[in-house]
């Protein structure tokens, strides 16, 4: 060996090498992997045994790989919870908890017998084997979140089902230490079914008002992210002091901050990244060091290993064979709920070694009995890594055709037409300018968002270039957070609005985003608005005053005018509004007619989102709604030009009424793209060439422009 020759001890124990050797292999596995087409984290699991104790012993597996490997798993957990659709989840609870139940009986039942009649084991080891077949870990969730596959209704269903069968295999787990214990009495189960009631209504209940409140506090970046993984190992913990596991916890940790963290926001960006990047790497090289292949010289080794193996894997594919026929999903959803649940590590694991740590009795030969013997351990580290590369492939091959079918099922347009503007020269609101942006733009959109400053061409200093400069830079670099490429332009003009107007008509903006940072909006500003921009434009325009996060935001009220629907801009808008409720996980309420209530339930029908529609027609009374509107709400008024369809003269006392009673409040004000048709005129349901262009936006374009269509004809 080169390390020998080079007098250098095995396992390595310089900090510095040790580390080094990880990013190697970190940096190096996925491209390797590629070129030979397995998953990377199979790549990943390969080199742990590599470079592990077993393997060519580089590396120990020591605290630091222990800390950071179980960092990883809970990584793994917290972020299957924090992306899963909540709304999905909650219509699916029924399908989730049919799938937990197969993937928890059958393999319980295969196990159990399995034990008894090949094993030759008691019935209580047998049943402490059996749930280790019954849990699963997610370790193949990172495959489906890189292909954009986080809500698809096979993830969200298998992601739900985790919770219930590892519960219920921890919970087997529980019941057999107790019993060794001598604990298996009434105060037993009291304080076993309070202690998880206690914990899961602390962390679902308490920690997301806590988190509320820091996100609205605190919008240092370091700050919040090192918060989350405050939130992440306390509920961890707290999952422990319950005597449930603790990726239980990570993974109710997730649904805890779910609506509190937007998929398209920076600290969602860096959640993904160093958990991808750093932690769940760890967990899998950690995974792949436990494995030790000289126990392959063992017969009974072999024997118990290719048992454990088949009737875990056969256990949880008869299983997903089973949800696909309770629900007709397709084969290819079927493989990806077996790749889901069909990976055996964390509570597989916890299972074994308490049941290794059970003494039962000594032999003639003084040797102690445990409960599960050495052959079982090292069967169980094989199953580990067997049902680990089932479940890779399996996951990896029908993810990738799941999301082809995804991407030619919405016939993706290669280039959005869509284009958001956001004009900037107040420092202090731009990151939740440029974070409403993302939010706004359909997904489709990849490149199409500009941040323009006007430089005024009359009043231009020599530093006039540099501070605008700054404030692009400033949008850049709240956009890069995010991964997307913001464009920025800077423009020398006579006035402010003349520059907007000019750089809408030359780059066909289809979007405009204006920001207010003062507590309240004067008339004078719409004013100067509607007899400059709304009047020499026909831009979607939106008029934003954050006052805390968006992300914190629990409700979006949404106060539309009689005879919207009848307007050009209607679906455009509407479709905007969609993406809202999408990506921030917040509930929309709707104001307004019945008839256009009616348009939005028919949506509801095919895109189903957190919402409530309440009849509202008096805009001459808006002090009603203030009886409505909480703290953490956030007003979106959709307003109209004058002398159009939905115009009301109340509209002109919005300014004051905001500035009155909602101070502490988000709003958002829509003046939505108009022709110049106007009442006395005979209205067309629909402009033709509006119309397609909200058809290319997304899924939610389509639906809402085959409901104007359908009502036209």
């Amino acid at each position: 060996m080169i390390l020998n020759a080079l007098s250098i001890q095995l396992p390595l124990t310089d900090p510095v090498l040790q580390f080094l050797i990880i990013l190697l292999i970190i940096l190096g596995i996925p491209i390797l992997s590629d070129k030979i087409k397995i998953p990377h984290l199979l790549g990943m699991i390969v080199a742990g045994v590599i470079i592990g104790p077993h393997g060519f012993n580089l590396l120990a597996r020591n605290s630091s790989i222990i800390l950071s490997g179980t960092a990883g798993l809970l990584y793994i957990m917290f972020l299957s919870g924090l992306e899963i659709d909540i709304n999905d989840f909650k219509r699916n609870a029924v399908k989730s908890t049919i799938l937990g139940l197969y993937g928890f009986i059958i393999p319980m039942i295969a196990g159990i017998l399995t034990s008894i009649y090949i094993f030759r084991f008691s019935i209580t080891t047998s049943v402490l084997l059996a749930s280790m077949f019954a849990s699963h870990t997610l370790i193949t969730y990172p495959i489906v979140s890189k292909l954009g596959l986080s809500k698809n209704r096979a993830v969200n269903i298998s992601v739900g089902s985790t919770m219930i069968t590892n519960i219920l295999a921890l919970l087997v787990l529980a019941v057999i230490v107790g019993m060794y214990k001598g604990e298996m009495n009434q105060q037993f189960w009291i304080k076993l079914i309070l202690s998880f009631f206690a914990f899961s209504a602390i962390i679902l209940f308490l920690f997301p008002v806590i988190s509320r409140w820091f996100f609205k506090t605190y919008s240092d970046n370091v700050s919040q992210y090192i918060y989350v993984l405050v939130i992440v190992f306390s509920s961890a913990v707290l999952s422990k002091l319950a005597g449930i596991e603790s990726i239980i916890g990570a993974f109710m940790a997730g649904l805890a901050l779910n609506r509190l963290i937007p998929g398209t926001s920076p600290l969602m960006n860096r959640i993904d990244f160093v958990g991808n990047a750093i932690f769940i790497p760890f967990f899998l090289i950690g995974v792949g060091m436990l494995i030790d292949f000289r126990a392959f010289t063992n017969f009974n080794t072999i024997f118990v290993a290719v048992i454990m193996s088949v009737v875990a894997i056969g256990g949880k594919f008869i299983a997903a064979w089973l949800t696909q026929k309770s629900f007709r999903f397709n084969i290819n959803e079927r493989t990806l709920i077996f790749g889901l649940t069909g990976s055996q590590a964390a509570a597989t694991l916890a299972a074994v070694l308490v049941g290794y740590n059970i003494i039962i009795g000594v032999d003639v030969n003084g040797e102690q009995i445990r409960l599960l013997n050495d052959d079982i351990l090292n069967g169980t580290v094989v199953m580990i890594l067997v049902t680990c590369t089932f479940s890779s492939f399996a996951t990896q091959k029908s993810a990738q055709r799941l999301a082809l079918e995804k991407k030619q099922a919405e016939e993706t347009p290669r280039e959005s037409f869509e284009k958001i503007l956001i004009p900037i020269s107040n420092p202090n609101n731009i990151p939740e300018l440029v974070h409403l942006s993302l939010i706004l733009k359909s997904k489709y959109n990849t490149a199409h968002i500009y941040a323009l400053n006007i430089i005024n061409s009359e009043t231009a200093d020599p530093d006039s270039e540099k501070k605008s400069k700054n404030l692009l830079y400033k949008a850049k670099i709240a956009a890069s957070a995010t991964d997307f490429p913001l464009k920025i332009l800077m423009r020398y003009d006579i006035s402010a609005v003349h520059g907007i107007l000019n750089i809408i008509k030359e780059h066909n903006m289809t979007d405009l985003v204006l920001g207010l940072h003062s507590n309240g909006i004067s008339d004078t500003f719409l004013g100067n608005l509607t007899d400059g921009i709304l009047a020499k434009s026909n831009t979607t325009t939106y008029i934003y005053r954050p006052f805390q996060s968006i992300s914190t935001i629990r409700r979006h009220i949404v106060i539309i005018p009689l005879n919207a629907e009848y307007e050009i801009g209607f679906s455009y808008w509407l479709s905007k509004i969609w993406n809202i409720a999408l990506n921030t996980n917040a509930k929309i309420v709707f104001y307004g007619s019945e008839s256009t209530l009616k348009l939005v339930s028919e949506l509801c029908i095919k895109h189903p989102i957190s919402n409530e529609c309440k009849v509202f027609n008096d805009w001459d009374d808006l002090l009603i709604l203030s009886k409505e509107i909480k703290q953490d709400d956030s007003l979106t008024f959709i307003l109209s030009r004058k002398n159009l369809l939905s115009f009301n003269p109340a509209m002109n006392k919005i300014p004051g009424y905001l500035s009155k009673y909602f101070q502490t409040n988000n709003f958002l004000l829509i003046y939505p793209a108009q022709s110049m048709t106007i009442k006395d005129e005979k209205v067309d349901l629909t402009n033709p060439s509006l119309i397609e262009a909200v058809e290319k936006i997304d899924h939610i374009g389509k639906s809402i422009a085959a409901i104007f269509k359908k009502r036209s004809n």
